[in-house]
């Protein structure tokens, strides 16, 4: 029986595919010894996955399955670890696109496929030829001399091309020179891979000391698994090439400290300008999975609390009267991250939320704020919310222009009235914050200030319980 012609060329595709397949020697996760994953904080990460294989001396074809789907192919380097420097890589691809119907189909355009039909009463089944003519948004079929749209039946394919997997493949070309088996190790950066830090922050009673907790939440996207892996996460802002999707990490580890172990597991250490931390025990980062790994603790923590009223420079170049009525006072509580505050270590940025146990022992949310990465040493400041019970009415009583007639020359005076109110049965004290334009000088004052930088004015105005407490003054200011 004579076949057409255009099922020949069908038939080379489907024996060349076949012996390709044949051809490369496969390797899963039956193989792997041992993987390694470092994180980085912006969707990046860094696998070794080590496997152990028995590859024939001379040219092989080596189909490494089970790699991540968002592999950055062009970062991916093959190496021999029992033997250095037999295996030799001369060409790799990366074959991403998985085994589905709707890409077996795609795969298919152009060539010839079974389909199969069942009849309904008899249930005997019948086959014809059909060609494959378009996948977009359905399937069109040319059987015989009449177009078909949908799938009239089972479709029977003839093999599986050679570049569709069932998982993400990196198929290398090499050349061995080993006769025995051997650990090779495939390195590669990917995406799908990230992490972020997240503190928990219970407040003692009195708001004199404070216990926290970090937690490591990881989320992997990158299409694989990563069993028993072991974990490192870096911290700090790793630049990342854009345009050519290529990623700049330093090849040189810079020890500037020894490893530090953290109470809840982790292991922290300095790696170039950024910090590694290491978790202490294999753990497995499943597919399409987020989890928490423990980061950090520390009790008995000494902490300040602060309430602070900052104004605006807006109202010292012009007459405004009133500035406002029961105005919002923020509450702030600020740590020291050091070794005597039961902490000294650096600290990666993420979310810190706040409880405190009301009267009956329950831990209440009382706010959070997000923290960046925080050296050793360092202070850590946290607003919490506005304050209810410490408020503030404010008013300009006298404005006037000394001088001047442009604006690089004016010269104004204007005084100040601001009642601090406490409602509450102790004692606070607000920190109130003035921003003054240009050469400032405050002319009198019924509390003390002090100079926080060269554009603000700081009063400490203490406030008794269930009072308040006027400030005043009046200032000058050079344009």
């Amino acid at each position: 029986m004579r076949r057409p012609l255009f099922a020949l060329p069908l038939m080379l595709s489907l024996i060349s595919s076949a012996y390709a397949q044949d051809l490369e020697q496969r390797t899963g996760l039956a193989d792997q010894r041992e993987v390694a994953v470092t994180i980085y904080n912006e969707n990046l990460a860094l696998v070794k996955d080590v496997r152990k294989l028995s590859l024939k001396r001379g040219p092989n074809q080596l189909a490494f399955r089970d790699v991540s789907a968002r592999m950055r192919p062009e970062t991916a380097l093959l190496r021999s670890v029992s033997a250095p420097g037999s295996v030799s890589v001369f060409e790799q691809n990366f074959d991403f696109d998985l085994l589905t119907p709707q890409k077996l189909l795609e795969k298919y355009t152009g060539q010839t496929v079974q389909v199969v039909r069942t009849h309904p009463t008899t249930g005997v089944e019948s086959s014809e030829s059909a060609q494959v003519l378009a996948t977009n948004e359905g399937v069109v079929l040319k059987i015989g001399n009449r177009i078909e749209t949908g799938v009239p039946g089972r479709i029977v394919f003839g093999d599986v091309p050679a570049n569709l997997r069932d998982r993400p493949t990196l198929v290398m070309s090499l050349n061995n020179n080993s006769n025995s088996a051997q650990e090779l190790e495939l390195s590669y950066l990917t995406g799908g891979l990230s992490w972020k830090a997240d503190y928990v922050v219970e407040l003692a009673p009195a708001d004199d000391k404070l216990d926290i907790s970090g937690w490591v939440t990881l989320n992997n996207t990158s299409g694989a698994s990563y069993k028993n892996a072991k974990l490192q996460l870096v911290a700090g802002d790793v630049n990342q090439v854009q345009d050519t999707m290529r990623v700049q990490v330093s090849g040189s580890r810079l020890m500037a400290a020894p490893p530090v172990a953290a109470k809840a597991g982790m292991a922290e250490e300095s790696l170039f300008e950024y910090h590694l931390y290491t978790l202490g025990r294999p753990t497995t980062i499943a597919e399409n999975q987020s989890k928490q790994v423990a980061l950090l603790s520390a009790s008995g923590v000494p902490v300040r609390k602060e309430f602070l009223l900052r104004g605006g420079d807006y109202y010292y170049q012009g007459a405004y009267g009133d500035l406002g009525q029961k105005m919002k006072i923020a509450a702030f509580i600020e740590f020291e991250n050091k070794e005597n505050a039961q902490l000294g270590m650096p600290i990666p940025k993420g979310v810190i939320r706040v409880y405190k146990k009301d009267s009956q022992g329950n831990a209440q949310f009382i706010g959070e704020d997000r923290v960046d990465h925080t050296p050793k040493n360092e202070k850590i400041r946290l607003k919490l919310g506005d304050a209810f019970d410490v408020t503030a009415d404010k008013k300009q009583t006298d404005f006037k222009k000394i001088a001047g007639n442009s604006k690089y020359n004016y010269i104004f005076e204007s005084a100040y009235e601001l009642v601090l109110k406490n409602a509450k049965k102790e004692a606070v004290v607000v920190t109130v914050q003035e921003p003054m334009p240009g050469d400032w000088q405050v002319l009198s004052s019924s509390h003390p200030h002090s100079k926080g930088s060269s554009n603000t004015a700081v009063w400490q105005v203490s406030v008794p319980a269930e009072s308040s407490t006027k400030l005043s003054y009046r200032a000058l200011v050079r344009y």
